[in-house]
């Protein structure tokens, strides 16, 4: 067995709705499955899904409070009023900013810019930067992707004599700024029929409503805002950023060209993951340590070199972004381990250290949540003010902003929701708010909610997973929040080939094929960061594999891979450790941490190599099992799951009694070593146990450890040295001769014996329908052999 990392959640599409796409839209049954799973039911709204444009941009009229917004935009154009565009320092805010600049020159409106600074300013209006707007003659301020919550600034704005148009798209608070305008899809009454906007997507519509179509040439400064702020890619959000990667992909703006080139991407080749993972770090680097004009002024400049160099430096930027987020990783993981916060007790996770970098906190927060999956708090401790400033990440089940809201007495400041949240509060309260937020989740979570859960859409057999289904796929696309990646679950699958990859071997490799199908073809499936875990995968097991489907192009060819993300083989499994030789001075393999051995005949324990001296070791006697070092004594060989077979059993009944014992086993290691020259071969017949008898019956005692008698026995009779000692142990257990220190000396008169009384002969009778199952049997027949004799818990 290998347990999966996560819990799978597998989707369930309706086969009526799926058959009626499938149908009227000429998909793939898988396709179809995926749009049902999306809830796309209807052939109409799967249609527009798959193949809408522009034309499915609702009116930006219906916004609440947008037809306000543009009378008083126009009125400030019509007087020469001069406007101020107030952003966000992240990517939405820097996209939306960047789009107003450009629909403010095609107005020819008198404007300037204003981002306030993260660190020594924070986020949203505030008061300073309202009244150097009234010194600078500004009397209009339009805000972008902030401002909802601005109550108290924007009452203040207008004792300055300054108007306020709103645009957002953040949660609004029960009560409303009073401004000449509020535009926000989220707001109480507001008749928009798609909610899930970006702040740029709804500067977008502002734009959209001046001038009277849709501004197709800025969806590619949209789509950035819409995808790096994590907004579900649906409806509109779908449109924006499916049209702004076409046009993305043969922009005219010399910032994306040096943004892409510094990224190393290629500019015909974009998608959605590369604004995520390449675009939008750069982009927001630039507001985390430095000021996010940079960025504005990037996405905004008309001049070649000036391009380049702010590429450079945001490039750059990002680069000590990096560094420093993994510095703080660090430092955050040094005291999870210094004050035993990782205990498996433990279910929230507090850490804060002294001038740490506000920008990144979140980051680091995000770090320590994929790490250990519980709710994690990153807090930057002032240390002139004794404030601490930080972000919270959190997981299914525990909602971090109530658990905030239930904290508020202790808290200056705090804003979010279930998923993140921001937070300040002086130092000397972070002991009492993790002692709070600890028994909360003591209350919250379970045991299973620590165990992250990893959604997958379908099963999906191999025969699906072949080019042409993977093309209609990609008409899913962009994925992201709201509409992620198709993830497939393929069940039951051989493994046919395995192996590790990367500088240090860090990546796993495996080649699939259908368990019921032996000639089928098969799929290369590959496991970024999965590379220690071929050693606890057995060749002969069947795995279930979790991932995404990819085309992997090479020299020209295309074929279909699987992109694991998690994976289990749900039964126990066996590695074929028979080659291996573990006796006679061959290096044996270092053991699983707490296997236990199986032996089946006392003294076998001698056989062991020096390196597996320390296992527990029992001897399985037919009828039960027996400790036979003082490790096993201690240890309960029922907890086992690790088991290592190191000898034959006599019987098949043996073999059947010890596992059906063992039942937690979830990986076998046969090795079935043998005592060199322990083993006859071939059984001797009556005939040769007579004439044995007869030439030792002439002497008195026979010295067992002179090899010279060995040899002339077996020179007299013709038989092998094996046999000669094999019949001699048969006389010992039938009492023919009696060992006496190193002598071995004839009994007279011998009692009247059959040889079938003897346990060794026993064993050797029985030991060609054992060798064939378990010594000549394919790696495939020995798994079969030994998994049918674990007993069930069930």
């Amino acid at each position: 067995m290998l347990e999966a990392k996560a819990r799978w959640k597998i989707s369930q599409a309706g086969d009526e709705a799926a058959e009626r796409l499938e149908q009227a839209l000429k998909l793939h049954p898988l396709v179809a499955r995926l749009l049902v799973i999306r809830g796309i039911t209807e052939v109409e709204a799967a249609d527009r899904f798959l193949n809408g444009g522009a034309e499915s941009f609702h009116d930006p009229m219906l916004l609440k409070g947008m037809p306000e917004a543009v009378a008083r935009i126009r009125l400030a154009l019509e007087r020469g009023e001069r406007i101020r565009i107030y952003g966000d320092y992240d990517a939405d805010g820097i996209s939306s900013t960047t789009l107003m600049i450009r629909l403010m020159e095609r107005l020819g409106a008198d404007y300037d810019t204003y981002i306030p600074h993260r660190v020594l300013e924070g986020y949203g209006l505030n008061r300073p930067a309202l009244e150097q707007a009234k010194a600078s003659g500004v009397s209009l301020v339009v805000t972008v992707d902030t401002g909802i919550s601005a109550r108290d600034e924007i009452e203040y704005a207008r004792q300055l004599g300054l108007d306020v148009v709103v645009t957002d798209h953040h949660e609004p608070p029960e009560l409303l700024p009073d401004a000449a305008a509020v535009v926000n899809p989220k707001q109480p009454g507001c008749p928009y029929p798609f909610k899930e906007l970006a702040g740029v997507g709804v500067a977008f519509k502002l734009a959209q409503a001046l001038l009277g179509e849709p501004p197709l040439e800025w969806l590619e400064i949209a789509a950035i805002g819409t995808v790096a702020d994590l907004m579900p890619l649906t409806d509109e959000n779908r449109v924006i950023v499916k049209l702004g990667l076409s046009r993305m992909r043969n922009t005219a703006s010399l910032g994306l060209k040096a943004l892409f080139g510094v990224a190393g991407i290629e500019c015909t080749e974009v998608n959605e993951t590369h604004i995520g993972f390449a675009l939008a770090p750069r982009i927001n680097a630039s507001g985390r340590l430095q000021h996010a004009n940079l960025a504005v002024k990037l996405l905004t400049t008309d001049n070649q070199q000036e391009a380049e160099h702010l590429a450079f430096d945001l490039d750059n930027l990002n680069k000590e972004r990096q560094k420093l987020v993994d510095d703080m990783t660090k430092e955050a993981h040094a005291a999870i381990l210094e004050r035993g916060l990782n205990r498996p007790d433990k279910r929230v996770l507090v850490v804060a250290g002294s001038g740490w970098n506000v920008g990144v906190v979140g980051i680091v927060a995000s770090r320590l949540l994929d790490k250990h999956y519980r709710p994690s708090i990153v807090l930057s401790i002032d240390p002139d003010t004794g404030m601490a400033k930080g972000s919270a990440r959190s997981i299914a089940g525990y909602d971090i902003h109530h658990a905030l809201t239930a904290a508020s007495d202790l808290l200056d400041h705090f804003g979010g929701h279930q998923a993140a949240a921001g937070l300040s509060l002086q130092a000397d309260k972070i002991g009492e708010l993790e002692e709070r937020l600890e028994r909360m989740a003591q209350e919250w979570l379970t045991e299973e909610d620590l165990v992250p859960i990893m959604a997958a859409d379908t099963a999906c057999s191999l025969a699906d997973a072949n080019l042409a289904c993977l093309e209609q796929i990609t008409k899913l696309s962009p994925f992201g929040n709201g509409n992620p990646s198709p993830r497939f679950l393929f069940e039951g699958l051989r493994i046919s080939e395995k192996r590790t990859m990367g500088k240090e071997q860090q990546h796993l490799k495996l080649v699939l094929a259908a368990a019921e199908e032996e000639t089928a073809a098969s799929i290369e499936a590959v496991g970024f960061g999965c590379g220690a875990a071929a050693e606890r995968i057995s060749p002969s097991s069947r795995v279930d594999v979790l991932g995404e489907l990819s085309v992997n192009e090479w020299n020209g060819t295309k074929r279909p891979q699987i992109m694991i993300h998690d994976f289990r083989i749900p039964r126990p499994q066996v590695f074929d450790w028979r080659g291996t030789r573990v006796t006679g001075g061959g290096k044996a393999p270092a053991l699983p941490e707490n296997a236990g051995i199986l032996i089946f005949a006392e003294g076998e324990e001698h056989l062991l190599p020096a390196l597996w001296k320390d296992a527990p070791v029992w001897q399985c006697n037919g009828s039960g099992l027996l400790p036979v070092n003082p490790r096993a004594e201690r240890e309960a060989y029922h907890e086992l799951k690790d088991l290592v077979i190191f000898t034959l059993p006599p019987y098949e009944e043996c073999m059947e009694t010890g596992l059906a014992l063992l039942r937690r086993v979830e990986r076998i290691y046969a090795v079935f070593a043998e005592e060199p020259g322990g083993s006859p071969g071939t059984l001797p017949d009556r005939d040769a146990f007579k004439n044995l008898y007869a030439l030792i019956s002439r002497q008195e005692e026979l010295p067992s450890d002179d090899e010279r008698i060995w040899a002339a026995l077996s020179k007299r009779t013709g038989l092998s040295g094996q046999s000669v000692r094999f019949m001699m142990k048969v006389f010992e257990e039938l009492h023919f001769v009696r060992r006496e220190g190193r002598l071995l000396k004839v009994v007279r008169p011998p009692a009247k014996r059959e040889l079938g009384e003897s346990a060794a002969y026993r064993k050797q009778m029985n030991r060609g329908v054992i060798e064939q199952s378990y010594i000549y049997s394919t790696s495939l027949e020995l798994t079969g052999a030994l998994l049918c004799k674990i007993a069930s818990d069930g």
